[in-house]
């Protein structure tokens, strides 16, 4: 290693090029619970590494704004209805 180096004719700048943006995706920054991110990496980890966590929770987001995501009322009608037939 030297003791001193002569940068007089170096340049300032990104040394790598800047990697092109997904189409169709946006960059942001977004606070979420600490354990709704906990949720969708153990989803993630439980993939194998096939899907990434953020993917997981675009889709989520996606099949709630789509209106395809499981409706509370249904759910929970489904939910008393096999007890109902455990019960009986």
């Amino acid at each position: 290693m030297k003791t001193s180096y002569d940068f007089s004719k170096g340049t300032r700048g990104r040394i790598a090029a800047v990697e092109p943006e997904p189409r169709g995706k946006t960059r942001i920054t977004i606070r979420l619970d600490e354990d709704l991110v906990d949720h969708f990496l153990k989803e993630a980890e439980a993939a194998g590494g096939a899907v990434g966590y953020q993917t997981l929770i675009n889709e989520a987001l996606r099949q709630h704004v789509e209106g395809k995501a499981p409706k509370i009322e249904e759910t929970l009608r489904r939910i008393v209805r096999e007890e109902m037939r455990k019960a009986g």
